[in-house]
């Protein structure tokens, strides 16, 4: 059997999920529970603080973009924890129109395939009673949907707080916790969302101080007794290493890739090479690959510029062998980046991309490549499904394309990939192979 989980979700972003996942995380490992965290949907940066919280990676669960035996095997990593507590994305229904591989990938949606109960974190400012009405919706708009209950967010006095419980009692939900109101609770965000945790200045403190709040306002006996689950479904593989020794930029401009990408890859025996561009490192030489993954180049464009010993090391690399970039990672093989005050960066010029931030663009949403060339780890004709999000302008991309790309809703996307000789990129962070 799975350990027994719960899913936090909320009607919508903002709400406070994410403060209360990190304090739950934290408050029951310190009651010597082992805590298996999830995160609900394609995120990059809420599995690191999920991390640091419970002391045990955190892997993202897709039903979109991710196939059944995927989806098993990642859930397999809860094996040997006491309890599952899984962070939902956006709102608790949010998905995309068009079913993916499993589903349109919303929160609700895994937590139903996995049999872990809802905990609705609802934000009560600016009403009481009303927050009850708009709980219950969330409650029965899917009769077959396990809901544990809701902990009242940014109460403002105990009057407050006894009128929305009021309300609750009258439509019948459980209140499992009611936290009043504090402004010192926020973690830091930029235009990706939260702050990287590797750049918190006192995270330990922060989760702390965050389970400590948890434990005075919420009643941890009851989520834990509220917590339950399906049988584990049937595992398939983690995905496959695209080569036998990978160097991987990492630091605080290249750190998104997803933990289960990783996994697979060091469990298949391949050996994963860490350097730091931003320390002007050299990717190991006896490399077979180097990887860019996704992250900040655009806060660190000057230091990447002057990163020369880095810069010419690429080079050599990709004369003889391949180079991968994904989103930030591509953005670093082009040509330029023009930084959000328009100051033009000179980058590795691997690609003749340019991207700018100066005039910013959300491009956000599933994506599904069909390889027209060879990428590291698949052959031409491949069927490759990732996610996107970035605020970069395209303002050149000269290179051929390397996969015809679709939206979720089957939309083509333009100028999202291409390649030049060895050296490949997109701006899609690599989810899965799609077994069509």
């Amino acid at each position: 059997m799975n350990a027994p989980g719960l899913m936090i979700s909320a009607p919508a972003s903002g709400t406070g999920k994410t403060t209360v996942m990190l304090g739950l995380l934290r408050a029951f490992s310190d009651m010597g529970l082992q805590v298996q965290p999830f995160k609900s949907g394609p995120d990059y940066i809420d599995p690191a603080f999920h991390r640091a919280a419970a002391g045990r990676p955190s892997f993202n669960l897709d039903s979109w973009a991710m196939g059944a035996g995927l989806m098993g095997a990642i859930a397999a990593q809860a094996a040997g924890a006491d309890l599952v507590v899984a962070e939902g994305s956006m709102g608790l229904y949010d998905g995309v129109a068009k079913p993916g591989a499993l589903g349109h990938g919303s929160s609700a949606e895994l937590a139903a395939r996995m049999g872990w109960p809802v905990v609705l974190v609802v934000d009560v400012s600016g009403q009481a009673q009303s927050a009850a009405a708009v709980a219950l919706g969330f409650a029965r708009y899917q009769p077959d949907l396990p809901f544990a209950g809701v902990i009242l967010n940014r109460v403002a006095s105990p009057r407050h707080e006894r009128l929305a419980r009021l309300g609750m009692e009258a439509a019948g939900l459980r209140v499992l916790g009611a936290l009043p109101r504090r402004g010192d609770l926020k973690l830091p965000e930029r235009h990706l969302g939260l702050v990287q945790a590797v750049e918190h200045p006192d995270l330990d403190a922060a989760i702390a101080n965050y389970a400590d709040f948890l434990r005075d306002h919420v009643d941890l006996g009851a989520l834990r007794a509220a917590a339950a689950g399906h049988a584990l479904p049937p595992a398939g593989a983690l995905p496959r290493p695209p080569a036998q020794r990978i160097a991987i930029a990492q630091d605080a401009a290249f750190s998104f890739t997803y933990p289960h990408i990783l996994e697979g890859w060091r469990r298949a025996g391949a050996e994963v090479l860490p350097f730091s561009p931003l320390a002007d490192e050299a990717p190991a030489r006896g490399a077979d690959l180097v990887w860019l993954p996704g992250g900040y180049p655009e806060l660190h464009a000057g230091k990447l510029a002057a990163a020369e010993n880095f810069r010419a090391a690429l080079a050599r690399h990709a004369a003889t062998r391949p180079v991968h970039g994904e989103c930030g990672g591509y953005m670093a093989l082009g040509e330029g980046l023009i930084d959000k005050d328009g100051q033009r960066h000179k980058m590795a010029g691997l690609l003749g991309l340019v991207t700018s931030y100066e005039t910013r663009k959300m491009h956000l949403g599933y994506r599904r490549a069909e390889l027209m060339a060879r990428m590291p780890g698949f052959a031409p004709g491949a069927s490759l499904r990732g996610h996107e999000f970035h605020y970069s302008t395209i303002l050149e991309q000269p290179d051929p394309p390397l996969a015809r790309v679709d939206d979720a809703h089957g939309q083509l996307v333009s100028e999202t990939v291409s390649f030049r000789g060895q050296v490949s990129g997109s701006f899609f962070h690599l989810i899965e192979e799609d077994a069509r």
